[in-house]
């Protein structure tokens, strides 16, 4: 008799790719030999533990929506939290940087960027804060994304765009090891309008990893020293498809990734190379995640004991589907 092998779910997949990064992070600290500054771990420290508060107090009120925000948040934290470091890692054991090769490919694309940045120099500084406004915003925009669809309790969709998120993610990290780039500099003294990219800001960060100075990582320091691809054309990407079904927010969603996008060479210090790239990757990503199951509803998996229906399998299964029925008004409404 043969047995069909199960596939695994999108959350699932999440789990399995962050106890990845937590084993190849493992596996490369113990031969490089990083450590933490305490003092910086214990923001970090109090938010997962916040995350997982709320994850037992969902689990306990048998709330299928609050377990699903939670757990994705708690998902999101943790991968950004050892993707970051694992970059730092990553940039510390690199070999020669790609900027040459990076540069030389959007030259063959046509792009000039001293033209660029000149031109971008001259444009009114009412858009140059709007779009350096829509590029810091994407930690915001996850978090919007994932309050938006557990309270609407588009939890699937909520689990497949975590997936895409983590695994572009994750991508995006491996990659920069093999490529490693400072990025696409401006000195913005040499400007009027723009301020320093983030690029510009982390390039001594860079040059210290690579010739051993910093050995001790600060967890408040979450951004990813990463050019090549670019995460921030990524997950923009991503977000905007999650919301997609939401008529109401289709569009403007749709225009703020774009802006967002668009940005990201300028405030990032990316190269258009790694846009596309970017892009390229999220678009895999989600057509990954999106063959993923549904699964099982989490409260169904965690009130069921040796198959028999308990008080609280009952209680659990007469909330879900009150949360159900609630959460189509909410759909209907929005």
């Amino acid at each position: 008799m043969r047995h069909s092998v199960p596939v695994p779910t999108a959350d699932t997949v999440s789990w399995s790719l962050i106890c990845g990064l937590v084993i190849i992070l493992l596996a490369m600290n113990q031969i490089m030999g990083f450590g933490v500054l305490p003092a910086r771990a214990v923001l970090p420290g109090i938010g997962l533990a916040a995350l997982m508060g709320t994850l037992l107090v969902g689990r306990a009120r048998g709330d299928v929506r609050l377990m699903a925000g939670a757990t994705a948040f708690l998902q999101m934290t943790l991968f950004t939290i050892l993707g970051v470091v694992l970059t730092f890692l990553l940039a510390a054991h690199a070999g020669p940087l790609w900027d040459a090769r990076l540069a030389a490919a959007d030259a063959r694309l046509g792009l000039g960027w001293p033209a660029i940045f000149t031109a971008a120099d001259r444009m009114p500084r009412e858009l140059l804060l709007l779009a350096g406004a829509a590029y810091h915003s994407l930690v915001l925009q996850m978090v919007g994304c994932v309050v938006l669809l557990a309270i609407t309790g588009r939890l699937h969709r909520l689990r497949v765009m975590v997936a895409a998120a983590i695994l572009s993610g994750t991508v995006t990290v491996l990659v920069s090891g093999l490529v490693p780039a400072v990025g696409n500099l401006f000195d913005p003294d040499r400007y009027q309008a723009l301020w320093p990219s983030v690029a510009w800001l982390d390039r001594d960060l860079i040059e210290q990893l690579r010739d051993g100075t910093i050995r001790q990582i600060d967890l408040s320091h979450m951004t990813g020293i990463v050019s090549f691809p670019s995460y921030h054309a990524a997950l923009p990407v991503i977000l905007a498809w999650a919301v997609s079904p939401i008529a109401r927010l289709r569009l403007p969603a749709a225009l703020w990734a774009t802006l967002t996008i668009t940005a990201t060479p300028l405030f990032g210090g990316h190269y258009f190379v790694d846009v596309l790239a970017g892009l390229l990757l999220a678009v895999v990503a989600l057509a990954v995640a999106r063959r993923l199951p549904a699964g099982e509803p989490a409260v169904e998996r965690v009130s069921r004991f040796g198959g028999c229906d308990t008080p609280a399998t009952y209680a659990a299964d007469l909330h879900l589907k009150s949360s159900e029925r609630r959460v189509g008004v909410i759909n209907d409404v929005v």
